[in-house]
């Protein structure tokens, strides 16, 4: 079968539904092929290409205004893009048709319910809209509501916090069992306790679904994230697994925390260059370890005692400052 996808790809390698991947094939679920939106004379995006594969966490990071939004709305056939590609599953998505939406679950950055209903009852709501049979419905909502620590929740969605309300809406999203489950910003306002609960339950899910997860949130990235693709300017700049793009991060610098800032001050003199943290610690980003090394002799030299002195390890958040314009 591998020997089959290698020669399949290598006649059909403009098919938009394959990666190349260590010699075989992965099914791609979602493609973009140069797709461009523009609102007047913003050009939004610019001839945007990407895809995700099957099962996969894929991580969708930009700056706030980057078009994440916008391309989520695209893949939804919600806005018409004017130019480009979209496959959702080998379908090509239809500004106003709604055929390949039975193939995504949705989850908004602030989910919207009818207040009084409780989390059962607007899931039977959604699952009879959707035409589900009673029985599936039944079944699913128990087996949901169970998955994202619903299932003991009796009061109205009114009442819920809104680490709830995201919880209830991954059950939403879930409902009719989708190839692909869109996250936009799903994690922005929410506490560390209810941040980590979402984080766990999309990690728990990706065997079932493929997650487009959308964030500027770095952090999360890292956590839960397959493959990741940096959005700027309307195109991708950089893509690639967390420990992929760590490596293309520039030397990685060092920091010095000093007992005094009067101590802090006199090294500074002594190598120029560094970058103020708080009044007790320094930074030398981009610097190698000899150059760390190099900072230890002056120490030394000086007699100047430090806390620590620590080589900085690369961060997907240092590569995101140096691809991504300010």
């Amino acid at each position: 079968m591998g020997d089959y996808c290698y020669c399949w790809y290598a006649v059909h390698r403009s098919c938009p539904l394959f990666d190349f991947w260590q010699g075989g094939c992965v099914v791609a679920i979602l493609t973009l092929e140069k797709v461009s939106k523009s609102f007047g004379t913003n050009k939004l995006l610019d001839d945007l290409s990407f895809s995700v594969e099957e099962q996969t966490i894929f991580g969708f990071i930009g700056k706030n205004g980057a078009g994440k939004t916008t391309t989520m709305k695209l893949i939804l056939g919600l806005i018409k893009k004017d130019s480009g590609t979209i496959r959702v599953n080998g379908k090509e998505v239809e500004y106003g048709q709604t055929t390949t939406n039975q193939e995504i679950g949705y989850l908004a950055d602030v989910p919207v319910f009818y207040d009084y209903m409780t989390a059962s009852e607007y899931l039977i709501f959604c699952g009879e809209l959707t035409g589900m049979p009673k029985q599936r419905i039944k079944e699913k909502i128990s087996e949901l509501l169970s998955l994202v620590g619903l299932s003991n929740e009796k009061k109205r969605i009114k009442k819920f916090s809104r680490g709830m309300r995201q919880r209830l809406g991954i059950a939403q999203a879930l409902l009719n069992e989708p190839k692909l489950l869109i996250c936009d910003e799903p994690t922005s306002a929410l506490d560390p306790v209810g941040r980590k609960e979402i984080l766990d339950i999309l990690s728990s899910v990706k065997e079932q679904t493929t997650i487009l997860f959308s964030t500027h949130i770095l952090s999360d990235v890292v956590r839960i994230c397959d493959k990741v693709a940096f959005l700027d300017n309307g195109k991708i700049v950089l893509s690639g697994s967390v420990d992929e793009l760590k490596k293309q991060t520039n030397a990685s610098g060092f920091e010095i925390v000093f007992f005094s800032k009067k101590e802090r001050e006199q090294f500074e003199e002594l190598l120029p260059g560094g970058m103020i943290r708080s009044e007790l610690r320094i930074a030398y980003p981009q610097k190698s370890k000899e150059e760390m090394l190099f900072a230890m002799d002056l120490l030394a030299k000086y007699q100047l005692p430090v806390q620590s002195v620590q080589m900085e390890e690369p961060t997907l958040e240092k590569l995101f400052l140096e691809v991504v314009q300010s």
